[in-house]
Order: C-alpha cells, then structure tokens, then sequence
C-alpha cells in the first residue's frame, strides 16, 4: 500500500479494535474489586512499539474516545464517561501517553534492540501506574498506601508477563520489517510523495 497515512490508519483501527476485543475478557483478584486483569496493557505496549509516537498515542485516544461516546470497548462491555471520571478511569487516560512514550524511547522505525523495548514499556507502564494510581487519589480519595496495595502492586506479576510478551513481539516484528527493508519503503514512498507533489 503506497498510502501510508492511509496504512497507518487501517492500522489504528486494527489496534484500537483488538484493544476492545481483549478488554471483555477480565477477572478480578480476591479482595481487589476496583481494577480488573485484562490484556489491555499489551495492546498499549504494542501499538507503541509497532505504530510509533503519534499513531500509538492515536490508537489509544480513539479506543478512549470511543468508549466516551457510548461503544461498549472498556474492560467487561463498560462504557461511558462515568467509566472515564470513575474511581479507574486514569487508567484508560493514560493509555495515549503511555503508547507515545513507548514509540518516543524505542522508535520502531529503528529496530531497537530487546534492552531498549523493554526500557521503553517499562516507562509506559509507570505512566500507565500513575495515571491509575493518581487518578484514584485525586478523585476517589485513596491514600497513597491503598492505591499502591489496591491499585499497583498487585498486578505488577501481571504486568511484567505482558511487558515481556510485548517486548518480544515488538522486537521480532521491527526487525523482520527493517530486514524486508519495510521502513526504507516508506521513506522512499514519502520522498517520492513529497518530490512528485502527491
């Protein structure tokens, strides 16, 4: 595909849907019944590592944006904003962050080595904890102490087996582009574009 606005947006919409899909599938830890355990955080991960800063971040903003208006994509078939101003709803607004954080520190385009991957969702994933975190301070009146034991640590096993799945993903697909020479593509195409007046 010559478009790569065009691709690139075929790939938001992928992501964002996938984001959906594995968000109805969730269960709750015993004693903890505010945040629930979804695949959600791996599709962040993904569509910073694979689509880069500003379509990762895109990606996350529509899935939230479309959780806003109604759709039923939040974990367990939610929706609303009341979901986004809940005691959780940081959660979801720090996904666009976190996704462009990734893309920031380990940019796709340059194949970046598994240290640096898992560096990046490493920082995507604190951004993810304290966006949650602080949210639930802010708005449901946690304490620092409660939001950690209620809100972060539990889940970090959780986290770290989809940091690692992400970060493998995301380091073998960067490099099976950069040797099919996919980004070279690219920037021959956008060249091409921007020297024919296309």
């Amino acid at each position: 595909m010559r478009n790569p606005i065009l691709r690139n947006m075929i790939l938001v919409a992928l992501f964002a849907g996938l984001t959906a899909v594995v968000a109805q599938y969730r269960f709750f830890l015993p004693g903890l019944p505010n945040v629930p355990v979804t695949l959600q955080v791996l599709v962040v991960f993904l569509a910073g590592g694979l689509l880069g800063p500003l379509w990762g971040a895109a990606t996350m903003g529509i899935y939230v944006l479309l959780g806003a208006v109604g759709l039923p994509v939040y974990a367990g078939g939610n929706a609303g904003l009341g979901v986004l101003l809940g005691l959780t709803g940081g959660y979801l607004w720090s996904y666009p962050l976190a996704a462009c954080l990734i893309g920031l520190v380990a940019p796709a385009r340059k194949a970046p080595p598994l240290w640096r991957t898992v560096l990046a969702m490493a920082a995507g994933l604190a951004v993810i904890y304290a966006g949650g975190g602080g949210w639930a301070v802010l708005v449901g009146g946690k304490t620092v102490g409660a939001v950690l034991s209620g809100f972060v640590l539990p889940f970090v096993p959780f986290d770290m087996g989809k940091l690692a799945l992400g970060a493998s993903l995301s380091t073998a697909v960067n490099r099976a582009l950069v040797a099919q020479g996919y980004w070279a593509r690219r920037c021959a195409d956008r060249y091409a574009d921007r020297h024919t007046g296309r």
